[in-house]
């Protein structure tokens, strides 16, 4: 049985800047993980997760009185880290055209992905087949596309006379024809450095990888916080309701996320580290035993009490009023 009294808390003191990289997938296309973490919630030093996709307009439309092209109206997308793209990510493509492919001989049907790789425009063409197929790389189905691209919409035709395309041969449904960066929906785990998708990332892209998902922002310095005790990490609890009917109680099951909380005996309560940095979202890393593995991570806005007693030192009351529970790891 343990006795606290070697233990051990730091404070996010400063931030380091990690540039854009391409997160890992952790193999089932739905949970990708940054190779640094935690992330930093500081203001000014957040971490930006960009999936790469499609962020505004690129409305694919019939090019008018020409035969087996289509119209892209200006885009921006997210492709992070390539030589086109603004510091947030950001690519803007302008407007254009392109040509599209129709199948030869006894094929009748062919589907063509509208793309942007390296800010251009482009298309890419899939097999020819004698009905269309949703299987990428099948014969009448859509084209695996490029690993450094991503798909605005496709046209489908199955006609082997060149045409105007119309409407009702063009295609931008997200998530299926077309590749948005922000569908799915993710979520993000700060203090593992992961992003979980609502729905698996569709494998589209040659090699049946999904498309890749980017990251970039600070992670924490910490520093020893001297001179405190009484650490309490932020901790779920759980209570019970009860509603009464005829036929007996009903239960109910309520979680409710405690504050965080140590005490620091401060130098005069003023020009102390920890307290110029009061109202700040920080983290937070406890060691139980300073000279063991195991640590606990708790982020949160820092508020302080201060205390002055006579002829003793000054107190400072600290609450962490964390966004997530304590996560606790092993080392």
């Amino acid at each position: 049985m343990a006795i606290t009294e070697n233990g051990l808390l730091e404070y996010e003191s400063g931030q380091a800047f990690n540039d854009w990289e391409e997160m890992s997938d952790s193999g089932d296309g739905q949970v990708f993980e940054a190779s640094f973490a935690p992330w930093s919630g500081r203001s000014g030093f957040d971490t930006h997760v960009r999936p790469w996709g499609l962020a505004t307009g690129g409305r694919v439309v019939p090019d008018a009185g020409v035969s087996d092209s289509v119209h892209v109206e200006a885009l921006t997308l997210y492709m992070p880290g390539t030589a086109t793209a603004n510091a947030d990510g950001l690519v803007a493509v302008a407007s254009g055209e392109v040509s599209v492919g129709r199948a030869t001989e006894t094929d009748t049907h062919m589907v063509t992905s509208i793309v942007v790789t390296a800010g251009a425009l482009s298309g890419e063409t899939g097999l020819a087949g004698t009905s269309f197929s949703e299987t990428r790389g099948a014969a009448g189905g859509p084209p695996l596309i490029p690993v450094d691209a991503i798909e605005i919409a496709q046209v489908r035709l199955s006609s082997l006379t060149a045409a105007e395309v119309v409407t009702t041969e063009i295609f931008s449904v997200p998530g299926v024809h077309q590749e948005r960066y922000d569908f799915p929906v993710w979520s993000e785990d700060p203090a593992s450095g992961e992003v979980s998708f609502a729905t698996a990332l569709p494998t589209i892209h040659v090699g049946e990888l999904p498309k890749k998902v980017s990251v970039k922002g600070y992670t924490p310095i910490f520093a020893e916080l001297p001179y405190c005790s009484d650490f309490v990490p932020a901790d779920e609890s759980h209570s019970v309701n009860s509603t009464d009917t005829y036929s007996g109680p009903l239960g109910s099951v309520s979680r409710t996320l405690g504050q965080a909380s140590f005490t620091h005996r401060a130098n005069d309560g003023i020009t102390d580290p920890i307290v110029r940095l009061k109202n700040q979202r920080l983290w937070f890393r406890w060691f139980q035993d300073r000279n063991r593995a195991p640590f606990s991570l708790t982020r949160g806005i820092l508020g302080i009490a201060r205390q002055y007693p006579v002829g003793d030192h000054v107190t400072v009351n600290a609450t962490i009023s964390a966004e997530q529970a304590t996560v606790d790891f092993d080392g």
